[in-house]
């Protein structure tokens, strides 16, 4: 071998060794929460981009890093002080700064915000207000002033106020940026591992969940529509809401059908066999509750009742008591067995559904495209609102015709199976 073609060798794979190990550069990334704390939003979502996270048996390294941060309120047990230090970003006074890092122009390729937690005032119907639609506003402020914009993950509903939910959306549509949102109980694993049949006829779903309500509500919504949405037709919107509480739960139950003013028991049995945390006397070992027992148990029931404009019927109950989980059950026509799954949720404290929630934001962060409609969660904020709504107004019915939201959904599934 000549000496120029040996050195010219060993050039070259000096050359590659050097591109081989050079780390890609990392794309910035701007979160804007409400608090940072143990167990918070903040710790289940902003810290995947600083850590990482399992995907599919391997562990997962962010392409986003986080290179600012706005943190509205600090509790006593505040972590966003410790992460600034341990990770090396820094903290900044106002949002605005946050997005353009200190400097004079939009200086981030994404925004997460996280609006959730925190000391806020609730409404007369008890939804606690949140900011989200103010960090919003105030991130759009920067884009227009700016001349740029950059793909926003907006952390559960989009907003407690119906208006301000649907200004978002139309204000992504306009200006043009990718815009995702929600919660992660359409993207966590179901066992079994199932979707609703892409363009199935479906006569009637249904959703039974924990939590209170303008909280875990939500969830159990987000349930329901990630499911709905893939029937025949697509989806058509929200003709009307009824919310019950209470002694009137238990009277519904009782009617035996939904057009009586209940719901299909068929539905609500193929939920709690469904569930991994179905209650049980002291002493007992795995029986399907009585009536009775129900009774006992769930102090304060709450049900969503709601019909979707092409006639699907609805039912989301809160049976704090009774399930500790999410589960799902639908009626398709032709079909004489409910098909049913648990939305599965891993336990604290690596409660890796909320990976499964950011590996959506992140797709959507990298690939310029939202990873799945917003329309979803801009009808699932309304149908809170209206839920909180009549709950407040003496248990009333609300015909909803501004929540005529349609869309259709991808035909691949969202969720996480393996």
């Amino acid at each position: 071998m000549k000496r120029r073609t040996f050195l010219g060798g060993i050039a070259g794979s000096v050359a590659a060794s050097s591109i081989v190990r050079a780390a890609p550069q990392r794309k910035r990334l701007a979160v804007v929460t409400t608090e940072w704390r143990y167990y918070s939003h903040a710790w289940h979502m902003a810290e995947r981009f600083l850590t990482g996270y399992p995907l599919k048996g391997g562990w997962h390294d962010s392409p986003f890093e986080v290179v600012g941060a706005y943190v509205d309120q600090t509790p006593e047990n505040d972590l966003s002080r410790d992460r600034s230090q341990e990770f090396g970003f820094p903290i900044y006074p106002t949002i605005a700064e946050t997005l353009r890092c200190g400097g004079r122009q939009l200086a981030v390729d994404a925004v997460l915000i996280i609006g959730e937690h925190g000391d806020y005032p609730n409404n007369e119907f008890g939804q606690k207000a949140y900011p989200r639609y103010e960090f919003f506003q105030q991130v759009v402020d920067v884009f227009k002033k700016d001349g740029q914009t950059a793909p926003i993950f907006n952390d559960k509903h989009l907003s407690w106020k119906w208006a301000w939910a649907k200004e978002m959306v139309d204000t992504s549509k306009e200006m043009d940026f990718p815009f995702l949102a929600g919660s992660s109980l359409p993207v966590t694993w179901r066992m079994p591992s199932i979707d609703m049949p892409y363009e199935a006829e479906v006569d009637e779903v249904m959703s039974i969940a924990m939590g209170g309500v303008d909280s875990y509500d939500f969830h159990a919504l987000e349930t329901i529509q990630c499911m709905a949405e893939r029937r025949q037709g697509g989806e058509t919107g929200v003709a009307w809401v009824q919310a019950l509480r209470g002694d009137a739960v238990w009277q519904a139950m009782n009617a035996g059908n939904f057009d009586r003013g209940g719901w299909n028991p068929e539905l609500f049995h193929a939920c709690l066999c469904r569930s991994q945390t179905l209650a049980q006397p002291d002493t007992g070992n795995h029986r399907y509750p009585t009536t009775k027992q129900m009774q006992e148990w769930v102090s304060t029931p709450i049900a969503y009742r709601f019909q979707y404009n092409d006639g699907l019927k609805a039912t989301m109950l809160l049976m704090n008591g009774l399930v500790g989980d999410f589960t799902f059950a639908a009626k398709l026509k032709n079909e004489s067995t409910p098909l049913s799954t648990l939305f599965y949720l891993p336990p604290n404290p690596n409660v890796v559904y909320s990976a499964a929630l950011m590996s959506k934001a992140e797709e959507t962060f990298r690939t310029g495209r939202a990873a799945y409609p917003v329309e979803r969660t801009l009808l699932t904020s309304g149908l809170v609102e209206a839920g909180c709504q009549s709950l407040g107004k003496g248990q009333k019915r609300l015909d909803t015709p501004y929540l005529d939201v349609k869309y259709t959904a991808p035909r691949a599934s969202q969720f996480w199976q393996s």
